[in-house]
């Protein structure tokens, strides 16, 4: 198991101290812990990067965030390289839940792992740290309870989850691999599972489904007998565990669990929603699906060692927020059948605020006739790159551009009409 080196303090007690403003890139920032962290890195004086395709992340997430002028949004797919100039990178890019990451479960790979190359490679060119956020799907259905980081799993690589499952671990490998070889300031987090507002309401995960179907008076759907086990972070508590582990000292590489060590059964979180919401909702039963994993549970004693971190917030407290976030998107009808599009879905902001612009390269990853569109919102100081990635802009007008093409490229220092 990863552990300190001798006399070295990662992190200093409690809330993290402040530090000098930082660009920071966070991939997947439109997503449900994405959209949190961005907030928080806001909330502490950062300029924030927020990279996302909105393949399964929701524009409402960052909405009210474009009106920051510290905080920036780029329209990207990951699984295609990107240039910028930031000093940190947190990797959180990847659908986390059945619904969204087996619907194309090729696609899911290629996030993982080819997300992982492309932001390794900026992380290595800029020699900045590099979080990943993986999963405690690593550990598969686990035969060692409670999980932790030197367990190395019981996963099965063939079956309908393994896209996700192997292709985190598959990053995993790729992120020790690139500090091992290229020397890349590397830290790996194993996120259990977290629950909070802004969870997409038809994600198909516990929490969201349960909300939802109490709150509608409808059945509440239970797979297996409801006697498999979880344990339940809340997002502040998460992003907490986060931000701390970035900020540990560099021979800190993880990974490192972040969860809530506190177990409840599948019934028992389902009791304790229907007494929140008072609904009188029914329980229905469903076969278990294929791999679903009979316990989930961390040991934190990582975490609490190296970052000094627990989890504050109850299941109760939690739920409670959780509730009231879907209550209102209730109530304005925001909750609906979800359909997710593959590929881009262009994001438009409204006139008072559009500083951004848009432009249309090449597929260079999957080839053919399709076309990756790219735009950033937010302040100016970003032009666009020959090579369809973006770059701080670094030259003068009418000077070769932050990619080193020539004046005639549209990065050269110009600005998009």
């Amino acid at each position: 198991m990863p552990s300190l080196p001798p006399g070295q303090n990662p992190v200093p007690d409690g809330r993290q101290s402040r530090k000098a403003p930082e660009r920071i890139l966070i991939t997947g920032g439109a997503g449900f812990i994405g959209s949190h962290l961005c907030r928080r890195l806001l909330g502490d004086g950062h300029e924030v990067l927020c990279l996302d395709n909105f393949s399964t992340g929701e524009r409402g997430n960052i909405e009210e965030l474009l009106s920051n002028r510290s905080f920036h949004l780029i329209e990207h797919d990951i699984i295609h390289p990107l240039r910028l100039e930031v000093d940190r990178i947190y990797n959180l890019a990847c659908p986390a839940s059945p619904v969204h990451y087996q619907r194309d479960p090729v696609r899911t790979t290629k996030v993982s792992v080819l997300g992982a190359i492309n932001v390794l490679e900026l992380a290595r060119e800029l020699k900045v740290p590099v979080l990943q956020a993986s999963t405690s799907e690593v550990y598969g259905d686990p035969s060692v309870h409670p999980q932790v980081e030197s367990y190395w799993g019981n996963v099965n690589p063939i079956g309908r989850r393994a896209c996700y499952d192997e292709g985190k671990r598959c990053a995993e490998a790729l992120f020790f691999d690139y500090h091992r070889q290229y020397g890349v300031q590397i830290k790996v987090c194993r996120l259990f599972n977290t629950y909070g507002p802004r969870m997409h309401p038809q994600d198909g995960r516990v929490v969201s489904n349960f909300l939802v179907q109490a709150m509608r008076g409808q059945p509440i759907t239970i797979y297996g007998r409801g006697v498999q086990t979880r344990s339940f972070c809340y997002v502040d508590d998460m992003v907490e565990g986060l931000v701390r582990m970035m900020q540990t000292d560099p021979p800190v590489v993880g990974p490192v669990n972040l969860g809530n060590p506190q177990e409840f059964t599948i019934f028992e979180l389902v009791n304790v929603i229907l007494e929140l919401t008072g609904s009188s909702s029914r329980i229905v039963f469903h076969p278990l699906p294929e791999d679903d994993p009979k316990q989930r549970r961390p040991d934190i004693a990582l975490a609490q060692q190296l970052l000094g971190w627990h989890p504050c917030i109850s299941l109760r407290e939690g739920l409670e927020k959780t509730a009231a976030y879907f209550e209102q998107r209730l109530r304005h009808g925001a909750v609906h059948g979800f359909r997710p599009e593959r590929g881009l879905q262009t994001a438009r902001v409204p006139p008072s605020t559009d500083s951004g612009f848009q432009t249309t390269v090449p597929n260079s990853i999957e080839g053919g006739k399709d076309e990756t569109r790219i735009h950033i919102f937010g302040d100016s100081d970003f032009g666009p790159c020959h090579d369809g990635v973006r770059k701080a802009r670094g030259g003068a007008p009418d000077s070769p551009g932050a990619c080193g093409a020539a004046s005639g490229c549209a990065g050269a220092g110009n600005r998009a009409p």
